[in-house]
C-alpha cells in the first residue's frame, strides 16, 4: 500500500454528556473528504481511543467505513497495552473493512525492541494488512529502534511509519537506512523536513479543521518540489503548531478548530477539560491569520 497525502486522524465529535455524536462524526468525516484529504486514520490519539471502550472502538470502526465506503483509505489503530486487546481490535478492523493498521508501542510497558517487534508481528499474523508503524516516545516512553525495525522486516505488510520522535537523527536513520519502509510525518513543526526527506504522507491531527493549509504544504513540498514555497507556508503554519502543543490542550484545540468550521466537536472526554475562552480567542486569532497568510501565498504574493 502507498501512503500518500494528508492523512487525518479523525477526532470524535461528543455531545455535552460526553456520548459520542455519530452525526457530527458523520458530518467530519464527509468534510475532511470533501476538502482533498487523502486518507483518514480512526482510533488514534486525536481520536480519544484511550477514553473509549472496547464497544465504542468497534462500533466507530464499521460506522467509519460505511460512512468513507472506498472513497479514501481507510486506517484504523490497534493502540493498547496488552497485546491481546491489539490483536482484537486489529481482527475487528479488517471485519470492519479497513484499508491499513497503525500499530504503536504498547504504553505504559515499556517494552523492550524485542517485545515491540513480537508485539507488531503478532498483530500482523492475525490481521494481514498493511501497516503503518507509529513512533512516539513522547507518550509511549520507548522507541521502535533498529532492532525492532530489522526484526519487523520479516513482514512486507510493515509498509510504512509515523515518525513523531522529534528526533533529526532518527529522521536521517529511517531515511537512509530503511527505504523500503515509507516515511510518513508525525511532527508536525518538522514537516518541511520530513518532505525534503522523502516523506510522501503526513498524519497530520490539524487537517481535522485547516485541511486546506496542510495540503497545499503537501503539494509545495511533495508534489511540486517548490521547497521556497514550502517555507513560506511552513512559516505560517509554525503559529498554529506552537498553541496546539502548548499546555497540554493538543485534542482540545483540534477539537475546537473543527466547532470553528461549523462541526460541533464537543468537549474532549474526562480528565480532558474544554478550552477557557482566551485560548480559544487565541486559536481563531492564528487560524484566521495562518488562513490569510496562504491564500496571499497560493495567489503569488511574493511579498
Amino acid at each position: 500500500m502507498k501512503f500518500e497525502g494528508i492523512y487525518t486522524p479523525v477526532v470524535t465529535p461528543h455531545s455535552d454528556d460526553f456520548k459520542i455524536d455519530t452525526e457530527k462524526f458523520e458530518a467530519t468525516i464527509n468534510f475532511l473528504i470533501d476538502s482533498g484529504v487523502s486518507g483518514l486514520v480512526v482510533a488514534g490519539t486525536t481520536g480519544e481511543y484511550y477514553a473509549q471502550t472496547a464497544e465504542e472502538r468497534v462500533e466507530l470502526m464499521g460506522l467509519a467505513k460505511s460512512i468513507i465506503k472506498e472513497r479514501v483509505p481507510l486506517v484504523i489503530g490497534t493502540g493498547a497495552i496488552r497485546t491481546e486487546d491489539s490483536i482484537y481490535f486489529a481482527t475487528k478492523a479488517k471485519e470492519a473493512g479497513a484499508d491499513a493498521l497503525l500499530v504503536a508501542t504498547p504504553p505504559y510497558a515499556y517494552p523492550t525492541s524485542r517485545e515491540i517487534a513480537l508485539h507488531a508481528l503478532a498483530i500482523d499474523r492475525a490481521a494481514n494488512l498493511p501497516i503503518m508503524l507509529y513512533n512516539y516516545p513522547g507518550r509511549m516512553c520507548v522507541n521502535m529502534d533498529e532492532e525492532t525495525l530489522d526484526r519487523l522486516g520479516r513482514s512486507p505488510n510493515f509498509c510504512s511509519i509515523k515518525e513523531s520522535s522529534g528526533d533529526p537523527n532518527r529522521l536521517h536513520m529511517l531515511a537512509r537506512d530503511y527505504p523500503h519502509i515509507q516515511l510518513s510525518c508525525g511532527m508536525d513543526d518538522q514537516a518541511l523536513e520530513f518532505f525534503a526527506w522523502g516523506a510522501r504522507s503526513w498524519v497530520c491531527a490539524g487537517s481535522n479543521f485547516a485541511p486546506e493549509a496542510h495540503i497545499a504544504l503537501y503539494k509545495a513540498c511533495a508534489v511540486e518540489g517548490d521547497f521556497t514555497k514550502g517555507r513560506r507556508i511552513m512559516s505560517a503554519m509554525l503559529p498554529l503548531m506552537r498553541v496546539l502543543e502548548q499546555g497540554g490542550k493538543f485534542v482540545q484545540c483540534i477539537k475546537h478548530g473543527l466547532t470553528l468550521r461549523g462541526i460541533q466537536a464537543g468537549p474532549p472526554r474526562k480528565p480532558l477539560q474544554p478550552l477557557n475562552k482566551d485560548d480559544k480567542r487565541q486559536l481563531a486569532h492564528v487560524i484566521k491569520t495562518m488562513n490569510a497568510t496562504i491564500e496571499r501565498i497560493e495567489q503569488g504574493d511574493v511579498a
